[in-house]
């Protein structure tokens, strides 16, 4: 099993049971065959350049264990919700 770093992004005009419910499909996939080692919610903070005309966004930063498929299907989940505007996955 490998390291991942994975951080996104929530609209900032979501509300809190939106955000939660984000993470929990994000614990929820990894439970899958790994672990999740740290949520870190840095809460909400301006972005660099505007996102679908938003200037602010809610990030959120969750390191897991897992093999290579967790995190394809992390990304595919992510791509289909409409209030995540960003997200990125890397190798720790």
């Amino acid at each position: 099993m490998k390291n991942y770093e994975l951080v996104y992004v929530v609209k900032p005009n979501s509300e809190e049971e939106v955000r939660e419910a984000v993470l929990n499909k994000i614990k929820e996939v990894v439970a899958t065959e790994g672990e999740v080692v740290n949520v870190d919610v840095w809460g909400t903070k301006k972005l660099a350049y505007p996102i679908a005309k938003f200037t602010e966004g809610h990030y959120v930063l969750v390191n897991f264990k897992s093999g290579a498929d967790v995190p394809k299907e992390i990304d595919r989940n992510l791509k289909i919700n409409e209030n995540v505007i960003r997200h990125m996955i890397v190798v720790a």
